[in-house]
């Protein structure tokens, strides 16, 4: 499923398009996706304005003029094409091409500012939805996610407060949503590689203990590499346009390429690359998911 980078990579790709215009017409051409649509979800978005698009964890969120909000989420398979009207041989940079499966183009937002964006998604695990943005707090999709990664809020002191106390593995916090929102498991595998931190690790260690007359739940040092890693990652990811495995694609129709700069995840068998480690890089299976971790210098 696309990570924070990924979906962050669409944002950036729909917004020259998207933020400002018009939605001159919307349309559904199947009753759902993952949910079915709402059955105002047309009339809801034809002729507002795009206020802006901004991204909530896994979520891109348009702001409409109405005061509604068009929630949008890729889903395993989900991606956004933008189409060029009226010239098929338009220059620059946000000229793409058609896909080759359009029979999965299940969403069509026509935009004032002469792009068609269509969302083509084969699994049907995505899913949009029209809120009242003074209803988004209380959005069952969105209560309850923690600070967003690459936020202002995001230090060490919030995620040692997030995981004092907690005797979960470290992989497992990083990967509840409540603690922190966006990231999943190659980014998770690769910022704990990059500070050198084991999956396995206790989750309270991010936290010192307290002891008698003096509160504990500060960041250890452990903490502070781990947030350090986790923002290099990220923005390096972002940077690259994300990391395709199998179904993510740019806006372009371009793959992302960080999958070429991963350390650990999907190297199972190869040699740490971590200066004077010489340590081979293993998988073991975590919360139902693969692990690839240097049992030599993450600890």
């Amino acid at each position: 499923m696309p990570e924070l980078p990924e979906v962050e990579t669409v944002r950036r790709g729909l917004q020259p398009v998207m933020e400002g215009a018009k939605i001159l017409s919307a349309e559904a051409r199947r009753p759902d996706l993952r949910f079915p649509f709402q059955p105002d979800f047309v009339a809801r978005l034809k002729g507002q304005v795009v206020t802006g698009l901004g991204r909530r964890a896994k979520y891109l969120v348009a702001d409409l003029a109405s005061g509604d909000v068009l929630l949008m989420h890729l889903g395993m398979s989900g991606s956004f094409r933008v189409i060029k009207r009226g010239n098929d041989a338009v220059p620059g940079e946000f000229h793409y091409p058609k896909a080759k499966d359009s029979a999965h183009d299940h969403v069509l937002f026509r935009m004032s500012s002469g792009a068609d964006i269509v969302f083509n998604d084969p699994r049907r695990f995505g899913y949009m939805k029209v809120i009242a943005r003074s209803a988004l707090d209380e959005e069952p999709l969105l209560r309850g996610l923690g600070p967003e990664p690459l936020g202002n809020e995001f230090d060490a002191a919030m995620l040692a407060r997030s995981c004092a106390g907690k005797t979960t593995s470290l992989k497992a916090a990083l990967l509840d949503q409540r603690v922190v929102a966006g990231l999943g498991n190659i980014y998770v595998c690769e910022a704990l590689h990059r500070s050198h931190l084991s999956p396995r690790r206790i989750a309270a260690t991010l936290a010192t203990k307290g002891r008698k007359g003096v509160a504990g739940g500060e960041p250890t040092d452990h903490a502070k590499r781990l947030v350090g890693a986790i923002h290099t990652v990220l923005n390096d990811a972002i940077k690259a346009g994300g990391s395709s495995l199998r179904d993510h694609r740019q806006t372009s129709g371009e793959l992302g390429y960080f999958q070429h700069s991963f350390k650990v995840y999907d190297r199972e068998g190869e040699t740490c690359t971590t200066p004077r480690c010489g340590g081979t890089i293993k998988r073991f299976t975590q919360n139902g998911r693969s692990t690839f971790w240097c049992p030599k210098c993450q600890k």
